[in-house]
């Protein structure tokens, strides 16, 4: 098996946009800007499209919101790429609850984050992801971003989680790329593989040279063709692949000057791209942020 970790399981691909969740200008759900969006995201080198993240704003979707959210982007990709949904939570019951949904509305895999607030130690978050990936047969990416949740996954526990079958591998936004390796190392021999996708666009490239499948990407908004591009060329053309990954610095720091996706969802809405309002707590970005945004943004077209 110590071949399939580096290629991306059925359901997946190497390029997982973040998609932000388009709203009206009075907050509303924006039901065709989502379609217009995801279209924008697969006709620049999106592969996969994530909905119900935290770059979607998924604490504030309500109610039927995220299968509303997923119905459209569904019906505005169709074949040409596939859907995840994120459909962690802090209570357990509700991950499952979440994850069948996906399942019974046709995703093609899910996003399960580590419980936050109510930090379980190891022990309870194996039994957490054990207990969603049982509740159904998609693939199961674990998302590990301890700045947010406050509960890291230790390396330990992932190889361990590494032998359900249907989790395929985890989203790593620790910021830690010793612990991404570590994690491959001791997963390579995993049923059926193990994978690492970036979470944290600064580092998408060091975690692809460590032997990470992919990224899971924010600036992908903005910045599709050249992430694209820098995962495709790395294998045969490393130096062109640092170039990218240097180009787009820039605007990976530019995207969270602020809380995201308020910077954005700015850059978005003034490149003339669905996006509309953050909705409370996050408030909109400073004209300094876009600005900042869109200079970032300007200087990689000036480059294409």
């Amino acid at each position: 098996m110590t071949t399939e970790w580096t290629q991306p399981p059925e359901g997946i691909g190497r390029v997982v946009t973040a998609m932000a969740t388009p709203f009206t200008a009075d907050g509303a759900l924006d039901h065709a800007g989502a379609g217009k969006l995801a279209e924008h995201l697969v006709s620049t080198g999106t592969q996969t499209v994530l909905v119900n993240g935290t770059t979607g704003e998924s604490p504030t979707l309500h109610g039927e919101e995220p299968w509303e959210l997923y119905r459209a982007v569904r019906e505005a990709v169709g074949d040409r790429a596939t859907v995840m949904v994120g459909t962690g939570a802090n209570d357990t019951a509700k991950a499952v609850d979440a994850t069948r949904r996906a399942e019974e509305e046709g995703a093609d895999a899910v996003l399960v984050v580590t419980p936050y607030y109510n930090r379980p130690d190891q022990r309870a978050l194996t039994q957490h992801f054990r207990t969603v990936a049982a509740a159904t047969s998609l693939p199961v990416l674990l998302y590990d971003i301890p700045s947010r949740t406050g509960r890291a996954i230790d390396v330990a526990t992932l190889v361990a989680l590494a032998e359900v079958p249907n989790i395929i591998g985890v989203k790593d936004a620790s910021g830690d790329a010793g612990k991404a390796g570590d994690t491959l190392a001791a997963t390579r021999d995993a049923p059926g593989g193990f994978r690492v996708w970036s979470g944290a666009d600064e580092l998408n490239l060091p975690l692809l040279a460590i032997g990470g499948v992919g990224v899971v990407s924010v600036s992908a908004h903005l910045a599709g063709q050249e992430i694209a591009e820098m995962i495709a060329a790395f294998p045969t053309d490393p130096a062109r692949a640092r170039d990218l990954h240097l180009a787009c610095l820039p605007l990976h720091r530019a995207l969270f000057r602020e809380p995201s996706p308020a910077p954005l969802k700015g850059g978005l809405n003034a490149l003339g791209l669905p996006a509309g309002p953050v909705r409370p707590p996050l408030l909109d970005a400073t004209e300094e942020t876009v600005a900042a945004v869109l200079a970032a943004h300007e200087r990689l077209q000036a480059a294409r």
